[in-house]
């Protein structure tokens, strides 16, 4: 059984929650599930252009869980544009199952 998750703290407002590519129907395209904690990781190091240890810090996570969380976030990112997938950006569930 793995560990809960720590509550991150998450400070995105999102205008939209869902990116594709143009011209393709959404029901022919795969889908790329990015967490909203990596999207504040994304948000914080690439475009406020935080150090690790600062933006882990606003995250209220260690610094080596920071950087998993960014890299799996570049990863799935690069995957969908790669890939012609979808992009949906999913909101965390917390440990109470509110959000």
């Amino acid at each position: 059984m793995s560990r809960p998750k720590k509550c991150r703290c998450v400070c995105c407002k999102l205008e939209s929650d869902y990116f594709k590519p143009r011209g393709i129907p959404l029901s022919g395209l795969d889908e790329v599930n990015l967490e909203i904690d990596e999207l504040e990781a994304l948000r914080l190091a690439d475009y406020e252009g935080l150090y690790q240890q600062e933006a882990a810090k606003r995250m209220n996570v260690s610094r080596a869980t920071f950087g998993r969380i960014v890299e799996a976030a570049h990863r799935k990112v690069a995957d969908a544009i790669l890939h012609g997938k979808a992009l949906k950006i999913e909101p965390q569930e917390t440990p109470g199952g509110d959000l």
